[in-house]
C-alpha cells in the first residue's frame, strides 16, 4: 500500500504502534500482571517496547521479510496474497525478536519458572504467534489499512491539489 518511503515509514510506524499496544496488554494479561504494575510502569513499556519494535521493523524485520514475501513464487497481482504473505513473515520476524525481548524481561524480574532458557523462549514464541498473527489479519491490519488510507494517502493527493 504505501508508494514511497515516507509512506512506508507512516505504515510501519501504525502498525508497529497498534500491534505493540494489543501485545502489551496481552502478554501483561497472560503473565498476570494486570493491577499489579502501576500505570506508569505500563507506560514506560509500551514506549521502550514500541522504540524497539519501530527499530527491529524499520531496519531488519521488515525489509527481510518484504524481501522473502515479495521473492515467493505467487500471483502478485492479488493483494489478498501479497497482504497474507507480508503479514506472514512480519510476525514471524517480530515474534522471534520480540519474544527474545520478553525472554530477557521476565529473566531480569526472575520470573522464569524453572524452564531453561530454551524452552521458555519456544514457549514465548508459540504463545505469542498465535495471539499475534490473527491479531495481524484481523483486527490491526485492516484498522491500520483503512486508516493510512483515510489520513496518510489522502492527504497527500489533496495537498497536490491545493
Amino acid at each position: 500500500m504505501p508508494a514511497t518511503k515516507k509512506e512506508d515509514l507512516y505504515f510501519g510506524l501504525m502498525m508497529c504502534s497498534g500491534m505493540v499496544v494489543f501485545m502489551t496488554f496481552y502478554n501483561l494479561f497472560t503473565n498476570g500482571l494486570i493491577g499489579t504494575i502501576s500505570l506508569t510502569e505500563i507506560l514506560i513499556q509500551l514506549v521502550l517496547i514500541f522504540i524497539i519494535a519501530s527499530l527491529l521493523e524499520l531496519f531488519i524485520v521488515g525489509p527481510v521479510a518484504k524481501k522473502i514475501a515479495l521473492s515467493l513464487p505467487y500471483d502478485k497481482s492479488k493483494k489478498v496474497f501479497v497482504i497474507l504473505s507480508l503479514a506472514f513473515f512480519m510476525v514471524s520476524g517480530m515474534v522471534l525478536c520480540m519474544s527474545l525481548y520478553g525472554l530477557v524481561a521476565s529473566y531480569l524480574s526472575n520470573s522464569l519458572m524453572g524452564e531453561t532458557l530454551i524452552e521458555s523462549y519456544f514457549a514465548l514464541v508459540f504463545k505469542n504467534f498465535i495471539f499475534a498473527f490473527p491479531l495481524q489479519l484481523l483486527i490491526v491490519g485492516p484498522i491500520v489499512r483503512y486508516l493510512f488510507v483515510k489520513f496518510v494517502k489522502d492527504k497527500r493527493v489533496t495537498e497536490s491539489f491545493s
